[in-house]
């Protein structure tokens, strides 16, 4: 129930799919009646002309047949309708029709209709004008003061107002200035016409100037008027407004003062004869039509104003006094007189609903319909309970978060690497140190069996392997009807040669690693073919690599023994080359029909070199937020020196620097050489990252051969190491990598299920060392050594209370108990030498891509 709806009085829906504007609707006696009773006309652009006389046998009615006086198709798009004295030698009211490029006069007269039919209306064209130029809108009144009749005005598209007096054309003048045409009115208190121009100036012109002023058959002849050949044409006052204007329109309070509104885009105005600004109102919603009028109250001005909220206010002058919600947007507002009822709102929306109505406050009541009321069985709805979440479960067990797709091959991806490299290399880089940089091509076919809306490839490659292209974007004609996306990947390897190239092998090294087999040594010249420098005895066991970036690695394969040694001068380079290594031998066995070959690690984890590697990477963070933070200081201090300089030179009268300048150019130079020291950082921390991510995927595969974990398991491992792709100030690695620990120390690692109950932060910040981390990361490796497994379900997190093969101590949770296995660790995490290296190594060779 609601007391604010305008009170359906009559409606009815106008034609199918037509439209209407503002200028469609007129309320008037058209028909001229001995009643005085208005009539509804409205005029479409499909061409259609309507006159309706509303007769409702009760409140609420639709239109009835007998309502419909008129319905002609003038098959011309109707652009406005006006009635007024249009038609010479005669006071009786006229219908005037503007149509693009047509002005039509109309005679319109009622007769008695036969039994049920009702009255009937009949048109007759008194006369017509046709307009050389394209019409916008049109306005009317006792131009020149001239008296029982009215002339029109019409404003064509490119600024030319087009004066008819009646039966014949008056002249035609451009307005200065114009570029798009705008509301038009007429004050017949002042005699003149008001617009507002696309300048959002509201502007105003004689009619008496426009009257005497230069012909203007042609747009070229007001660069004459601007020589003196003729009167100009000038405006008589303009108020800008600041916004483009919806509608203009003019009241009169008597024969002494009339007041020009204005509706704008966002507000509303009131303006005096001379343009001064009675008041205006700042609205809150974007208005659509309004129609002031005169209120009961001395000296004030009712408006109605409609809005695209399908809302209807009423104000006094500023006040809003009433607001009323309407079932559509309207476009027109008009008040009149009909049936007897007087003061009815007439509203048309743009789709052609027209409604008559009242601000009565009469309310809609609402009656609830009985409700048939049953008894209950409780068991068969425990059934059906049952029965509904059986289903919900299945559901959900058979599908996931996306759609499946009904066949595999519905949506597939397929890459060729070519076995070459590019004969001209597309490299940005020409070359690094002494190396030339090769470049090699990549085919990604895309195929598809399923209707596609669009279609995306991203390619994504880690640093330092770059792309020349990363996005593809692909249109189709078809729609996918449900819209949902689909996404697929496909990884491949690219060729190892594209980064490294056959090196002396060094028998000499820092960090070594050993990787035990179950099958026979296999040649290294089977394995890495085209990697022999020469063709010697010693390349069967032995061979050399030679990174682009000036690293060396060496690979040995035992004679006597099952096992392979990988060693370089820098830890972070081992990676590469060894996960190489394992995945070609598992490619060999597998050509040789070998089934149970693996590979296996029992040494020690190298966690030393690796903990180093995190607090260079640390370290650089820490020192880059310091530049930073010394930068913006400098930075506060250069904007302060230039703010009292500028205050020294603006005085008349001049006061000595007291050596400003010299402090302003020490700062400059201060802020230039810490963005300079920034930017080395940064470039600094980059290599770092690239290093300490190539660590990481060592420190995993290393991981997973010593404790035999599964692809799920290493999953796990490389979701919490390695959670991001680039590493910024305000997210950095050791904070998220530290969170991601710690969820697994306290789930699927934990000792019982007190240490269960998490307790991390909900913000990630900058730590203040990495002593935690670190601590962190030996007791993952130090639980994962005593039997703790990998997962991510919740119930297979249960607490390690079973005794592994050949036993194992109790996990420790105090504070004291960690040192201790720290302490312990280092027998099994034995220490190496720390080496730095100086430019960022390639962590990955494959090449990732998604298609969506």
């Amino acid at each position: 129930m609601s007391l604010f709806k305008a009170r359906d009085w009559w409606s009815t829906i106008l034609g199918d799919k037509e439209e209407f504007d503002q200028g469609c609707l007129c309320l008037a006696n058209v028909d001229n009646s001995g009643n005085g009773q208005d009539k509804i006309i409205v005029g479409s652009f499909m061409g259609y002309l309507r006159i309706f006389s509303p007769h409702p046998a009760k409140t609420g009615d639709g239109a009835q047949a007998e309502d419909l006086l008129l319905e002609v198709d003038l098959r011309d798009p109707v652009l406005q309708v006006e009635v007024g004295k249009f038609v010479s030698g005669t006071e009786m009211l006229h219908l005037a029709v503007l149509h693009s490029r047509k002005l039509c006069v109309y005679s319109v007269s009622g007769t008695l209709g036969n039994v049920e039919h009702g009255n009937q209306c009949q048109m007759k064209l008194m006369y017509e004008h046709n307009l050389q130029r394209t019409a916008c809108n049109m306005t009317y009144g006792s131009f020149g003061g001239v008296k029982g009749r009215d002339l029109i005005c019409i404003q064509s598209m490119d600024g030319m107002l087009m004066v008819f007096e009646q039966e014949s054309y008056a002249f035609g003048r451009f307005l200065p200035g114009f570029l798009l045409p705008g509301p038009l009115a007429y004050s017949s208190r002042t005699d003149s016409f008001l617009t507002v121009s696309s300048c959002q100036q509201v502007e105003s012109y004689k009619y008496q100037v426009l009257a005497f002023a230069t012909d203007a058959d042609k747009r070229q002849e007001t660069e004459q008027q601007k020589l003196g050949s003729g009167k100009r044409l000038v405006v008589d006052w303009t108020l800008n407004i600041g916004e483009q204007a919806l509608d203009i329109c003019i009241v009169s309070f008597n024969q002494s003062a009339s007041s020009v509104f204005v509706l704008g885009e966002r507000n509303f105005f009131c303006l005096k004869d001379n343009g001064q600004i009675r008041f205006m109102k700042k609205l809150d919603w974007s208005p659509s039509c309004f129609l002031p009028y005169c209120s009961v109250s001395e000296g004030t001005i009712n408006t109605l104003i409609g809005n695209h909220n399908n809302m209807l206010h009423i104000y006094q002058d500023v006040t809003l006094k009433w607001a009323t919600q309407l079932p559509h947007i309207p476009v027109a507002v008009r008040v009149g007189c009909l049936h007897d009822l007087k003061g009815v709102i007439v509203t048309l929306s743009d789709d052609g609903h027209l409604q008559c109505s009242y601000l009565g406050t009469d309310p809609s009541l609402f009656q609830a319909p009985n409700v048939q009321s049953r008894e209950l069985n409780y068991d068969e709805l425990d059934v059906e309970m049952k029965e509904l979440q059986k289903i919900i479960k299945d559901v959900n067990k058979s599908q996931g978060v996306w759609p499946m797709t009904e066949r595999e091959d519905d949506l597939n991806v397929s890459v060729v690497v070519s076995p070459n490299f590019d004969s001209v290399s597309q490299a940005t880089d020409v070359e690094v140190g002494t190396d030339l940089v090769p470049s090699v091509t990549v085919k990604v076919t895309l195929q598809n069996r399923v209707i596609l809306q669009k279609a995306k490839l991203s390619v994504y490659v880690q640093p330092p392997l770059e792309l020349t292209c990363d996005q593809f974007t692909f249109e189709f004609m078809n729609r996918n009807p449900d819209g949902i996306p689909r996404v697929i990947q496909c990884k491949f390897r690219l060729p190892l040669k594209l980064i490294c190239l056959p090196g002396q092998p060094s028998k000499t090294a820092s960090h070594k690693i050993t990787i035990d087999t179950n099958k026979s040594p296999v040649s290294l010249l089977s394995l890495f073919p085209g990697f022999a420098s020469q063709s010697d005895d010693d390349q069967v066991n032995v061979m050399g690599f030679h990174f682009l970036g000036g690293a060396r690695i060496t690979v040995l394969a035992s004679k006597t023994s099952q096992r392979y040694r990988i060693q370089s001068e820098q830890f972070e380079d081992l990676w590469l080359i060894t996960n190489e290594l394992i995945l070609r031998l598992q490619e060999y066995f597998e050509k040789q029909g070998v089934k149970d070959f693996a590979c296996s690690f029992s040494g020690s984890i190298p966690l030393q070199e690796y903990f180093e590697l995190i607090d260079h990477h640390f370290e650089l963070r820490i020192n880059g937020e310091k530049l930073e933070e010394l930068l913006s200081e400098r930075a506060v201090q250069f904007r302060a020196i230039q703010r009292r300089l500028l205050a020294r030179f603006k005085d008349k009268t001049p006061a000595p620097l007291q050596h400003l300048d010299t402090l302003l150019d020490g700062t400059y130079k201060q802020v230039i050489a810490l963005a300079d020291a920034v930017e080395e950082n940064q470039g600094n921390l980059f290599q770092s990252f690239t290093r300490l991510k190539s660590a990481t995927h060592l420190v995993i595969l290393l991981i997973a051969l010593w404790q035999k974990l599964s692809a799920d398991q290493v999953a796990i491992l490389e979701a919490a190491f390695l959670p991001l792709q680039e590493d910024t100030q305000e997210l950095g690695w050791e904070e998220t990598v530290d969170a991601a620990i710690s969820h697994l120390l306290k789930t699927c690692l934990s000792k019982s299920s007190k240490e269960q109950a998490l307790n991390l932060n909900s913000q990630l910040n900058i730590p203040k060392d990495t002593s935690q981390l670190k601590k962190h990361i030996t007791l993952l490796c130090d639980r994962l050594a005593k039997g703790g497994r990998l997962c991510l379900s919740t119930d297979a997190a249960a607490p390690q209370t079973m005794v592994m093969p050949g036993g194992c101590t109790t996990i420790p949770e105090s504070d004291l108990e960690e040192r201790s296995v720290e302490q312990d660790s280092t027998e099994l995490f034995t220490n190496h030498r720390h080496l730095t290296a100086e430019t960022p190594r390639p962590e990955v060779s494959p090449l990732q891509g998604v298609s969506e």
